[in-house]
């Protein structure tokens, strides 16, 4: 059997590589008319390092999911080549060039993912460093508040400047230490969470006691809001909480008062902070002249709806549209682009990707025995649907925008290495399941 998924992961990377090569030199005919090959020998170092990952499973995590690591890499893959796509539009072309760097940093995040593999041979490890990985997410926060470290990019003050040249979000790390940190705390007190309260209207209300951590993650995520003016970051760990806590708890009543606490923080938001009150204008009144003409309006939203829209059902063809005329088109907006040149069509293809990784990942964690290892995998998981609908649904106007990148796919080294760090995670949560399907963690 582990011999056979192995085999069955190499079979599904191979058509993987063979999408991604075909995506990089599609966009060169497309937008130079030629084939230049530097970019494509970069892509084949990335296959080679994709491949050291596979052989790595094969001795240290024989039984993982075979799916996981081929989705990641196909997304990954398409993501570069529509990189390099608007790097040739803006000249960006050569070693300086972003899609140059997003290859740099996949090998990182690559390498990242084997080595959390070797170190890490069972995840209930990670249960006895739960208080300890609280505080380095609490760090990670804290880091772009430092003076003299934080940089404020794009108006939002959570990057950090190591060394003067190097740019690096260190909430992107955070997202995986709370997500461990959620899991210890919520095995270790799901009992009060979850069995004590007063009954109320026929739903079992928590004890106010108990209500502090909710209350202490909601205000984390308001403070990151204010002092570091990111509202996606905020909403995405608030909702991690909320989602491990009614996972643990089987309780709606947490879900009632999570969402009633996000609503409220929300609407003071909106009536304190320019920012917040900017972007919630720019969504519901995008073509308002206005709004659209406001530094920080409406421009970035309105050029990504109709990019998707020239997109159509079939797109015009990677390297023929028009997609770097959207400010920020390889990062947050990468997702337009990719719709204007691949379609709806296209768009539905991915789409069905991030659905297949969230799926295996809810798989992953629900079939294990222990508590720890199925809140950590469900959360993990989570993490990334949560990411992929805050993102879509802005650029499509369905929610504001907020500033996240799409995990994969999105120019950004600090989000590429904490998503492999969370594939390897999932990688190693499946292989330690099936290995010892009825070991249960001691508390």
């Amino acid at each position: 059997m582990p011999q056979r998924l192995r085999n069955l992961e190499l079979g599904i990377l191979i058509p993987a590589f063979v999408i991604i090569l075909s995506a990089i030199v599609l966009v060169q005919l497309g937008a130079l008319g030629h084939v230049d090959t530097q970019l494509i020998v970069l892509g084949a170092g990335l296959i080679v390092l994709v491949l050291g990952l596979h052989i790595t499973l094969r001795f240290v995590a024989r039984d993982a999911d075979p799916f996981i690591v081929p989705i990641a890499t196909v997304l990954n893959g398409i993501g570069i080549a529509m990189i390099y796509r608007i790097d040739i539009a803006e000249g960006n072309e050569g070693w300086d060039s972003i899609a140059v760097k997003q290859i740099a940093w996949t090998a990182i995040a690559i390498a990242a993912a084997i080595t959390t593999l070797l170190v890490l041979r069972n995840h209930r490890i990670l249960f006895r460093y739960t208080y300890l990985f609280g505080l380095a997410a609490l760090v990670l926060l804290l880091l772009p508040l430092v003076p003299g470290l934080g940089n404020e990019v794009n108006g939002a003050r959570v990057w950090i400047s190591l060394g003067g040249f190097l740019n690096f979000q260190p909430g992107e790390l955070a997202k995986i230490a709370l997500a461990i940190f959620f899991a210890g705390y919520l095995v270790r007190n799901r009992d009060a969470l979850s069995m004590t309260g007063p009954k109320f209207l026929g739903i079992q209300w928590p004890r106010m006691r108990d209500f502090g951590p909710l209350l202490i993650v909601w205000a984390v995520a308001m403070g990151v809001i204010v002092f570091q003016r990111d509202l996606g970051t905020g909403l995405l760990y608030f909702g991690l909480f909320l989602c491990m806590l009614y996972v643990a708890t089987g309780r709606f009543s947490w879900i009632a008062i999570g969402l009633s606490l996000f609503v409220a923080g929300a609407i003071i938001a909106v009536q304190t902070l320019e920012y917040v009150r900017g972007r919630v204008d720019a969504w519901l009144n995008p073509f308002d002249q206005s709004v659209y003409d406001a530094t920080g309006g409406s421009y970035q939203l309105v050029q990504g709806l109709f990019g998707l829209a020239k997109g159509s059902m079939l797109g015009t063809g990677l390297g023929q549209g028009r997609p770097y005329i959207t400010p920020l088109a390889e990062s947050d907006y990468i997702i337009a682009s990719l719709g204007e040149e691949l379609g709806l069509a296209g768009l539905f293809a991915i789409f069905a990707l991030y659905l297949l990784f969230v799926e295996r990942g809810f798989r992953i964690g629900f079939a294990g025995q222990d508590d720890f290892g199925k809140l950590l995998g469900v959360g993990l998981a989570f993490v990334v649907a949560l990411q992929v609908f805050v993102v879509v649904g802005g650029v499509t106007r369905v929610v504001p925008l907020t500033g996240l990148t799409m995990p994969f796919l999105a120019a950004g080294g600090s989000s590429l290495l904490a998503n492999w760090i969370i594939v390897a995670l999932l990688l190693r949560l499946s292989d330690t399941i099936r290995n010892h399907p009825r070991l249960v963690i001691e508390s």
